[in-house]
C-alpha cells in the first residue's frame, strides 16, 4: 500500500510577523495549501504548533482557550468545504512546554500529527504523555530549558498492517558547551547527538520490527553526527537520500531559511520495510513554484511511502 506524507515547520503560523505572533493568514495559508494538495496526504506531523499562548492568540482569537491546533482544524474545514469536500484529518497534538511570566504563558510549543481516518485507523498514541527527548548539559538549568518531545501514533491499515509514525523537533547545539564557542556547527553539538540517541532508543522500544516513519525538525543537516546517529547506528533510511534528492557530495538542499542563509535541518526517515517512492512536491526554500512558498521559514518534506 502506498501512502502520502508530509512533514512542515509550520513556526507556528507566524511567518508574516517574523515570528512575533501568529496570523490568520498564517493559519489559513497553510490549511489551503494542503488542502489543495493532489493526492491529498494520509499523514500529516506539523512542528512548532503552539498550544494557548499571548503569541498565539496576539492577532487570533483572543478570547479563546482552544488549540492552536483547533484554529488550524477549523481553517482546514473552511478550505475543504470550499472545495466541495470535507476534511478527513484526526488532529493529535503533543504538547511540549510554555513560557512564562507569572500565571501568564507567553509562548508555548508543541507537535501535532493529522491523520486521514478514511484510509487509516488509530490505534494508539502518546499525546498525553509525549516521549521527552531533552538533553540538558547543565544539570542546574534542566528545569528551564525548552523541551524536546517525541510525538508517536501506531496506525492501522485497512488489511490490519501497523505503522507507527514518530515526528520530533530536536535542540540546537547548546551554548553551555565548549565546543560551541569553537564553531559547533548545526547536528555537531553534544546535546543534540544524545537527544538523537535517546529518540533512537524510543522509536526501537515502541515500534520493535513493525513498520515505522519518522518525521521531524532536526536542527541538523545531512550526514552529520545527528543524522548519522539516525541512520548508521539504527537502520532508518532517509527518504531523500534513498532517491538521490540528496547525497554526501550533492549540493545542499534547503529545507529552512534565514535571511541569505540556507539549511537543511528537516528530514523524512523510513525503516523496518518502509520504502520511499518519490519526493513529489518537495521543493527547496526559496522555490516560489510551491504553494507553501512563504508561509514559514521552512519547507514541507512531501514523500509517498510503500509498506513491503
Amino acid at each position: 500500500m502506498n501512502l502520502r506524507v508530509v512533514s512542515y515547520n509550520v513556526r507556528y503560523f507566524g511567518h508574516a510577523t517574523k515570528g512575533v505572533a501568529s496570523t490568520r493568514g498564517g493559519v489559513t495559508g497553510i490549511a489551503r495549501a494542503l488542502a489543495g494538495l493532489t493526492p491529498l496526504p494520509e499523514i500529516v506531523c506539523l512542528q512548532e504548533v503552539e498550544a494557548t499562548s499571548l503569541r498565539s492568540t496576539l492577532t487570533l482569537e483572543r478570547h479563546s482557550a482552544s488549540l492552536q491546533l483547533d484554529s488550524f482544524t477549523r481553517a482546514l474545514d473552511d478550505a475543504f468545504r470550499a472545495r466541495g469536500q470535507t476534511n478527513p484529518y484526526e488532529a493529535l497534538y503533543y504538547f511540549a512546554h510554555a513560557h512564562r511570566f507569572s500565571r501568564f504563558k507567553l509562548a508555548s510549543m508543541g507537535l501535532a500529527v493529522l491523520v486521514d481516518t478514511r484510509a487509516l485507523r488509530i490505534d494508539e498514541h502518546n499525546c498525553a504523555t509525549p516521549e521527552h527527548v531533552t538533553h540538558a548539559h547543565v544539570r542546574l538549568l534542566e528545569g528551564r530549558k525548552q523541551k524536546r518531545i517525541c510525538a508517536h501514533v501506531r496506525l492501522l491499515l485497512p488489511d490490519g498492517r501497523p505503522l507507527h509514525v514518530f515526528n520530533t523537533h530536536l535542540s540546537l547545539p547548546t551554548p553551555f558547551a565548549k565546543a560551541f564557542w569553537r564553531g559547533a556547527r548545526l547536528g555537531h553539538g553534544h546535546n543534540q547527538v544524545a537527544e538523537a540517541r535517546k529518540l533512537t532508543r524510543y522509536i526501537e522500544s515502541r515500534a520493535r520490527h513493525e513498520p515505522l516513519l519518522l518525521a521531524g525538525d532536526f536542527n541538523s543537516p545531512p550526514y552529520s553526527p545527528v543524522f548519522d546517529a539516525l541512520t548508521h547506528d539504527t537502520g532508518l533510511v532517509s527518504a531523500q537520500a534513498q532517491l538521490g534528492q540528496i547525497g554526501p557530495h550533492a549540493r545542499v538542499f534547503p529545507t529552512a531559511g534565514f535571511f541569505a542563509l540556507r539549511m537543511h535541518l528537516d528530514h523524512l526517515f523510513v525503516g523496518n520495510g518502509v520504502r520511499a517512492r518519490d519526493l513529489e512536491g518537495t521543493k527547496p526554500f526559496g522555490d516560489d513554484s510551491s504553494p507553501f512558498a512563504g508561509k514559514s521559514d521552512h519547507v514541507p518534506l512531501i514523500a509517498r511511502i510503500e509498506l513491503a
